[in-house]
Order: C-alpha cells, then sequence, then structure tokens
C-alpha cells in the first residue's frame, strides 16, 4: 500500500463524502483523487524522475495536499517546506536534497529567486498564482492551472514503487547545525496513518482540524490519519488562538491536535457550548503537556477524550497515553503505539529494570530509513535493535532516541531529559548551533552560546550569550532586526545577554550547563 493509495481507496469507498476543506472550498474524496493524479502526470510530463523530489514551500491549502501526494502518486518523493522559514533555511533544504520541482506561491518565489544559481538541481517551478513576466530566466516557471491541464491530458504512467521506497522527507532541526532531513518510506507513513487511527479510534464521521504545520510529522498525521477512514479534514492557517476556536464551532470539529504553546492559549479563552460540545478527542505531542494546562482543558472541552503523546521525526509516533489512564498518571508518556515496540534500555543495549532511566530505543515499521545523504548521524541514531535472537542474518534497525526516560513497574513510561543541546520551543526542535551561526553572520560577535531556559508558555525560551567583536557593546537591536530577517519567529532569541567571559569546561568548551544554571529561573512566573 502506498501513500497515495490513502485517498484512492476512500474515493472508491465513499467518493461524494468531503475529504478536504480550505476556505470556502470543499473536495470530495473523488475530487481529491482526480486532483491528486492531475498533479502526479503533471510532475511527471515535468521530467520528475523516478524518486526525484518535489519540494512544496506553500502554507496550508488545496494545492499543498495535492502537490504531497501527486509527488508520491508519480513516484517521487515529497519535501513540505515549513512556510514560516526564512531564504536561507529554504534554500539550505533544497539544495541538501537536489530538489528537481519546487511549488511555491509567487510572493514567495520573488524571495528565493535570487538563491536560483545555488540550486543546480531545480528544473521546474510550478507557481500557485500568476506568473511573473520576469520568471524563466533561470529554470522553467508555470502556473499550477497550466500544471492541471498538462497533467489532466496526460496518459503518462507513474514510476514503479514499492511501499518500502522512499515517499517523502522532513526536515528537522540537527544538533549541530542546520536541518537535516529525514526519510520516510511509504511504509512508514502507511503503518503510521493505520496505528493512529487505530487507537484515537478514527472514523469517516470524524472532522479534523489541521492547525499545525504539513511539514512537522505530527501535521502531516492529520492528514494521513484522516484519509486512511474517510475522514474530513479542514486545513487552517491561523493567526490567533481564538480563530481555532471558531473553527472547531464553525465546522464541527471532532478532533484537534496541537503542541504545548498552543495549548496553552487555547486553554486561557472562552469556549462556547457550540464549539465543545462537538469535540470527541483531543491530543498533544511536541513537549509535555502542562497538569494545570490539561485541567482547564478538560473543563473547556468536557466530553473530548485526551491523548498524550510522545514522537519522533524518526519514528513518527512512539507512545500514548490512553484517556482512562490521564487521571492517576498525568505525567506519563504512556506506552507503545500499536504496531511499535518502545524498549528502554542501558549504554550496552540491555534492558533497563522499573525506575532505572535508560534511552528510549523504538523498534517496528514506522522506523525510518535514515537522514538524507547523512550516513554519519544516521549511523549515530540507526542502530541494530536490542535483543534480536540469534540466527537472523540481517539485522533490524531501530531508533534510539537520544532522550531519557523510565519506566514503572505497570509499563508506563515517563520522560526524564535529553541527552543532546536541543532546544524545544512552541513545539519545534531548534539546534543552538544554527542560531549561534546566525548570530554570527551579524557581524558583531566573536563568541555565542544559544541554550534553552524554561518558560510556561514556551516550554523553552531561546536564551542566547554573546561576547562583542569589537568590546564596545552589542547593539541589541541591531542584531534582533537582523535574526528577525534570517530566521524564523520560533527562532529569534528570547533574550541576548551579553557577556565576555563564558565559563569553560575541561575540555575547553563553553559549558552550557553552568550558562543554563545562571538563567534557569530567568522567566519563572512568565507566561
Amino acid at each position: 500500500m502506498l501513500v497515495s493509495d490513502l485517498i484512492r481507496l476512500a474515493s472508491r469507498r465513499t467518493p461524494d463524502a468531503p475529504a478536504l476543506t480550505y476556505k470556502a472550498e470543499t473536495l470530495t474524496y473523488a475530487e481529491l483523487e482526480a486532483l491528486t493524479r492531475a498533479t502526479a502526470r503533471g510532475f511527471l510530463d515535468c521530467g520528475l524522475g523516478r524518486g526525484e523530489r518535489v519540494a512544496i514551500y506553500l502554507p496550508k491549502q488545496i494545492e499543498t495536499v495535492a502537490a504531497m501526494f501527486g509527488a508520491a502518486a508519480a513516484g517521487g518523493v515529497y519535501v513540505p517546506v515549513n512556510p514560516a522559514l526564512k531564504p536561507r533555511q529554504v534554500g539550505h533544504i533544497m539544495a541538501d536534497c537536489n530538489t528537481r520541482i519546487l511549488v511555491t506561491s509567487p510572493d514567495r518565489y520573488s524571495g528565493i529567486e535570487e538563491i536560483l544559481p545555488e540550486l543546480p538541481d531545480l528544473k521546474v517551478v510550478v507557481l500557485t498564482g500568476s506568473v511573473p513576466d520576469s520568471a524563466g530566466e533561470q529554470v522553467r516557471v508555470l502556473g499550477w492551472t497550466e500544471l492541471q491541464a498538462v497533467g489532466a491530458a496526460s496518459e503518462t504512467a507513474p514510476h514503479r514503487v514499492i511501499d518500502s521506497d522512499m515517499a517523502a522527507i522532513l526536515y528537522t532541526s540537527g544538533s549541530t547545525g542546520l536541518p537535516k532531513g529525514v526519510v520516510l518510506s511509504h511504509l512508514n507513513i502507511v503503518a503510521g496513518a493505520m496505528s493512529v487511527a487505530e487507537y484515537l479510534e478514527n472514523t469517516a464521521e470524524d472532522r479534523i482540524l489541521s492547525v499545525l504545520p504539513l511539514s512537522f510529522d505530527y501535521g502531516m498525521s492529520q492528514l494521513t490519519t484522516a484519509f486512511h477512514v474517510g475522514a474530513s479534514v479542514v486545513l487552517m492557517n491561523f493567526l490567533l488562538a481564538r480563530d481555532v476556536v471558531r473553527a472547531v464551532e464553525q465546522y464541527g470539529i471532532t478532533g484537534l491536535a496541537c503542541v504545548p504553546p498552543l495549548w496553552i492559549q487555547l486553554a486561557g479563552l472562552d469556549w462556547p457550548e457550540t464549539a465543545s460540545k462537538s469535540i470527541r478527542y483531543f491530543t498533544n505531542s511536541g513537549g509535555r503537556m502542562p497538569r494545570a494546562v490539561l485541567d482547564q482543558l478538560r473543563v473547556r472541552m468536557p466530553v473530548a477524550k485526551p491523548y498524550l503523546m510522545y514522537g519522533l521525526t524518526e519514528a513518527f509516533r512512539s507512545t500514548y497515553l490512553p484517556p482512562s489512564e490521564v487521571d492517576k498518571r498525568p505525567d506519563s508518556i504512556g506506552k507503545a503505539i500499536p504496531n511499535a515496540e518502545v524498549l528502554v534500555v542501558r549504554p550496552d543495549g540491555t534492558v533497563c529494570d522499573p525506575g532505572e532511566p535508560g534511552e528510549l530505543v523504538h523498534r517496528g515499521p514506522l522506523v525510518s530509513l535514515g537522514y538524507w545523504n547523512d550516513p554519519a548521524r544516521t549511523a549515530e541514531r540507526f542502530k541494530p535493535a536490542p535483543g534480536q535472537p540469534e540466527g537472523i542474518p540481517l539485522t533490524e534497525m531501530a531508533v534510539w532516541s537520544g532522550d531519557t526516560v523510565m519506566r514503572d513497574e505497570e509499563g508506563f513510561l515517563y520522560f526524564v531529559g535529553r541527552r543532546d543541546e536541543m532546544i524545544k520551543t512552541s513545539g519545534y526542535r531548534v539546534s543552538p548551533t544554527e542560531v549561534e551561526e546566525v548570530i554570527f553572520a551579524s557581524g558583531q560577535v566573536r563568541v555565542a552560546a544559544a541554550i534553552g531556559v524554561e518558560h510556561a508558555q514556551l516550554g523553552q525560551a531561546i536564551v542566547v550569550f554573546a561576547a562583542p567583536v569589537n568590546g564596545s557593546g552589542l547593539q541589541m537591536e541591531a542584531i534582533t532586526a537582523y535574526c528577525r530577517a534570517q530566521m524564523p519567529s520560533y527562532m529569534v532569541p528570547h533574550r541576548i545577554i551579553e557577556r565576555d567571559d563564558m565559563p569553560t569546561n575541561p575540555n575547553g568548551k563553553i559549558d552550557r550547563k553552568k550558562l543554563a544554571e545562571e538563567v534557569a529561573t530567568l522567566f519563572k512566573g512568565q507566561a
């Protein structure tokens, strides 16, 4: 079963059922399948080869979904790019995965046009709006309508692929610099959809609100899970948390997935009864849900079942806490999702005893194919699964998460901490190195160290310690303005602290742990 089969099979079962809504437009499953098929053939007529990458740099809209599933249907690979990213990050992603076709909007195209010479593999750009007269000097540029016309008239057959072939590359921040691409197979994505739909008890009657970026595995899951059961998805690019509540009320939403910073905002709002009564379940991932926030949400949505989850982009989703266990153990991340095994192991790979902290290791069909074009980092994170029987000639690979967890006597897991220095803010994993590189590029800083500091609303706030390049003091406003121009808003430092004498550890490296201790209570009591 391939990714595009999720739509095709739903169309066979219920062709007239609503599949996808964006603003005032709703497509049935039959219409979405036809659009996906035309998009696939349009890509093929543009020269898309087997396994070649299609980058989609758009907000959530119908074209975004059609391009994703159309690329997979053609036998290519879709690469959803977070629309919040700036040209620097977009250029890195497109160059890193050798993008062949880009689907974007005219305004976003104008913002990245200057980096096209750095993308020799890019041959075609598809714009969702009108094509500028100046476009096409370096690559072929055509409009979305033209792509659809070409695809509708084409009889080009898709490339032959099987479920173990790659279907998507999702970029997530790396611990040592720019984002790294997690390669997902068709099997990874389809198995994930089936697993999540099973424990959420999704049916064709569900109406799911898609508020998270589709470049985020948790956001993409809203599409695949819904399409697997023939449910309806409403796409939303919200500006304010109150817009989410209005959408829930307007569309009679039954399923809502968010990350902790958004849940914190939603918990503080008044929910009209007409909004709260339709919600059947809500889910949390991307960070720990504060208990007080969970309690508020259960008051706002009294009939909804809460599902607290833990996931890795490298394995899509790993654990969930059943709603029946929330009152007994609200701090737990639960147990393994269906069709996965989650182990807690010591450094030597042996399984930890109950109450003993160890590394979370995930095995099963959701384990991805590794990091794109990066065998070294792949070898660090993807290792043989512990406890394999002797006599099996081929080694099964598992994801070694780098996260420390603990298992209780009943098998429920509890998150303890991360071994690496990644910052988890607003539901995103942010590389300290990437933040530091932008700070250095401002020309004002000679030494910088970015760390995450506990923050009630963000999870962690980004704080940067920086030493000025010439000793004359930092121009804070200028540095912050430079960061805003070069990075998405969630990566911009919350606070920059000038410091000439950086503490170091015995290896001569900046002692980030000591810096973190100095500002551990910096945002205590702040929202």
